[in-house]
């Protein structure tokens, strides 16, 4: 979007107001200006998987299990159906003049962070450990968000610039130390593309990054200038106040909203700013300083059409939740699920178990809130797993047994440890399959304050399954009924099963109608086609300290490890082979052929591989296209690379363009034989 004409509007605005009126526009609950015609607004709002925190709205797998879809066009149908939701509850708050938290247009959504370590409990928020994938999948949800018309529809913000990625538990006074090259080859990557695709807001982080904070951050800032940057800068809420009360780079607030301010920080998410007149008065900023920031924050209400008609001021409520809507969730939970084993007991046909006995055992199986992951609406059609898979097979006799707590020892009260177990046992026995679900859920990962998890303020302590659960697993699978493991997770977990279950599903926090697409995918009646958006390790014990943010040993580009499931893995119930694959100008031509005996999806990935001092010590994805074939179908696609296919980045953090030998290889993550091209870069 052109932003001129608003930047010129916000200008002529914040000059007819007073440096008062100006100033109290730049926290998150801006004032009303009556005689000007401004009304109040509140910044603050979520969407990371559907239009959160404010009643109900439809629910989207969680962020990571969006990103193992490796789906951009769905992505940014997600980010425009939130869109459509959000201007429809919008308009009805507006009309019963509600204009509080929660209820604006300015979404603080995606979270492009890397997820390099897998004991982030806001991982999940993210699209994984690939920059790369994380850029297009970013770009496709700011686009579906904003939209292409006259205004915006609703405004997305990249978040959370930058170098930020736990632990939670120090958020608030860590510095990250990163390298040049880590930083332009990682870090920040994504939020480079995004801001070149136009996002609308850029949200800093709690952290330093080398020594500043990074909500006032001067390397920060001179990158976003670099990169062209015209929306509005926001602090992470409260970050500001951590400049003197933790961080100690100020001594008191005054101070740090001038440090703030004169640093590019447009909004503040707290109430520091509510002492910038005092700065103003110390000599510590300018009126200037206030008024553009309040510019910045003008153009963006402008731009949404503060005081116009806009093309979205009809979208009617009946859109919140719509079954077009829940459709396209339910969808999107199906592309997620990755299939991580099978031994050929996967799909459980329908047919095949009339009559029969399905053992639904574990704590997930019964729980909205492993549907749900973080940040989140309320879904109003909620299908739990079990329900989902009761509905699915009418004609078998379900046992339900949920077998242990979520994490404590002991489910009922007055109990003595482990009182499900024995139910989870007895029906194990008598059934002829059980689907044994289990897995975390935002109590277990996730942000600080908000995921009360054995005191590790969010984030998980290690990869295991709460002890309660391992436990579960062992008894369940020691019953020897053929077992099928799901898994509700945002990130890389270890059940103990591994070995013994027959199959296991990675289902993440599906959304809603997370339990009507796992029975359909258990069932068959989808083939499963998602890939892991990350790496899944036995264990943490080979993996740098959590607070160590060199990319060494880190994620698939650079683990020097054998992972459980590497990524870009996921089976499928029918079979991808790669016939032929030739690269040409800014793509690879491949030729698939279905060869199993079902119609499905699956992802074609390129990988480049190159010897070089500055490449990766493994392979890094540079293409990816997600495809259908009928069952014994051949056909043609051009997987398109990226445009820093043979970027390298020095140790000094400069790109640069490699020229000589280099290897792509295609594969499709199911283990099957990838097919390597030897190229030449001139």
């Amino acid at each position: 979007m052109d932003l001129s004409v608003y930047e010129k509007k916000a200008e002529a605005l914040v000059a007819e107001m007073t440096v008062e009126e100006a100033a109290g526009q730049l926290t998150y609950q801006a004032a009303e200006i009556a005689r000007l015609g401004v009304p109040a607004y509140n910044w603050w709002n979520e969407a990371l998987h559907g239009v959160a925190r404010a009643g109900t709205a439809t629910v989207f797998p969680q962020a990571i299990g969006l990103a193992a879809a490796f789906d951009p066009p769905l992505i940014g149908k997600i980010a425009d159906v939130i869109a459509t939701e959000g201007r429809a509850k919008y308009n009805q708050f507006v009309a019963e003049n509600d204009r509080t938290i929660y209820k604006g247009l300015t979404y603080w959504s995606p979270n492009v962070n890397i997820f390099r370590d897998p004991r982030w409990g806001r991982g999940q928020e993210t699209y994984g450990e690939d920059p790369y994938l994380t850029s297009e999948l970013g770009t496709a949800f700011v686009h579906g968000m904003q939209g292409d018309g006259k205004y915006y529809k609703a405004v997305a913000c990249a978040k959370h610039f930058a170098v930020h990625s736990g632990p939670e538990a120090i958020r608030h006074e860590f510095d990250a130390e990163a390298t040049p090259k880590d930083m332009e080859e990682t870090y920040l990557y994504a939020f480079e593309k995004l801001v070149k695709a136009g996002v609308g807001g850029v949200m800093g982080a709690y952290n330093r990054l080398n020594g500043e904070p990074c909500c006032a951050h001067t390397f920060l800032q001179k990158k976003l200038k670099e990169w062209g940057f015209r929306g509005y800068f926001t602090s992470d809420c409260l970050a500001i106040a951590d400049f003197h009360m933790h961080h100690h780079v100020t001594s008191t607030a005054p101070e740090s909203a001038a440090l703030a301010l004169k640093n590019g920080c447009d909004l503040n998410c707290g109430n520091v700013y509510l002492q910038l007149l005092i700065a103003l008065k110390d000599g510590l900023i300018e009126e200037e300083d206030i008024r553009r920031s309040c510019r910045h924050l003008m153009t963006i209400r402008f731009a949404l059409g503060m005081g116009e008609e806009t093309e979205f001021d009809g979208i009617p409520y009946s859109e919140v939740e719509s079954k077009k809507h829940l459709r396209l969730a339910r969808t999107a939970a199906e592309k997620s699920v990755v299939l991580l084993k099978n031994n050929g007991i996967l799909p459980l046909e329908k047919k095949k178990y009339k009559g029969k006995t399905i053992a639904v055992i574990g704590p997930a199986a019964a729980s909205e809130a492993a549907l749900y992951g973080n940040y989140c609406g309320t879904g109003s059609a909620c299908v739990t797993l079990l329900e989902g898979i009761r509905k699915a097979y009418g004609d078998s006799h379900i046992l339900y047994a949920k077998g242990s707590h979520m994490y404590k020892d002991i489910d009922e009260d007055a109990a003595l440890p482990d009182d499900k177990i024995s139910e989870a046992v007895i029906c194990a026995k008598r059934a002829d399959v059980v689907i044994l679900c289990v897995g975390l859920d935002a109590t277990l990962e996730g942000e600080e304050g908000c995921a009360p998890n054995f005191g590790a303020a969010g984030d998980k302590l290690d990869l295991n399954l709460p002890p309660c659960q391992m436990r579960l697993v062992q008894a369940v699978l020691a019953a020897g009924t053929p077992t099928v493991i799901v898994q509700a997770s945002g990130s890389s977990i270890v059940t103990g099963g591994e070995e013994a279950a027959d199959a296991i599903l990675q289902v993440w926090y599906p959304g809603e109608l997370g339990g009507e697409a796992v029975a359909r995918i258990l069932r068959g009646k989808v083939n499963p086609s998602g890939k892991l958006p990350v790496t899944f390790y036995k264990n943490c014990d080979d993996l740098p300290a959590f607070t160590d943010y060199s990319m060494k040993n880190r994620t698939y580009t650079g683990y020097e490890g054998e992972p459980l499931y590497p990524f870009g893995y996921g089976l499928s119930y029918t079979s991808f082979k790669v016939e032929k694959a030739v690269k040409r100008g800014s793509g690879v031509s491949v030729t698939v052929k279905n060869t199993g005996d079902r119609d499905g999806e699956t992802v074609m990935q390129v990988y480049r591989k190159i010897d070089h001092p500055s490449a990766e010590r493994n392979r890094r994805l540079v293409g990816f296209l997600r495809i259908f074939l009928k069952k014994g179908e051949e056909k043609q696609f051009r997987v398109p690379l990226s445009r820093d296919c043979l970027r390298l980045v020095g140790e000094d953090g400069v790109p640069f363009a490699y020229v000589g030998k280099y290897e792509l290889i295609v594969e499709d993550g199911s283990g099957a034989q990838p097919l390597c091209l030897q190229c030449i870069a001139k």
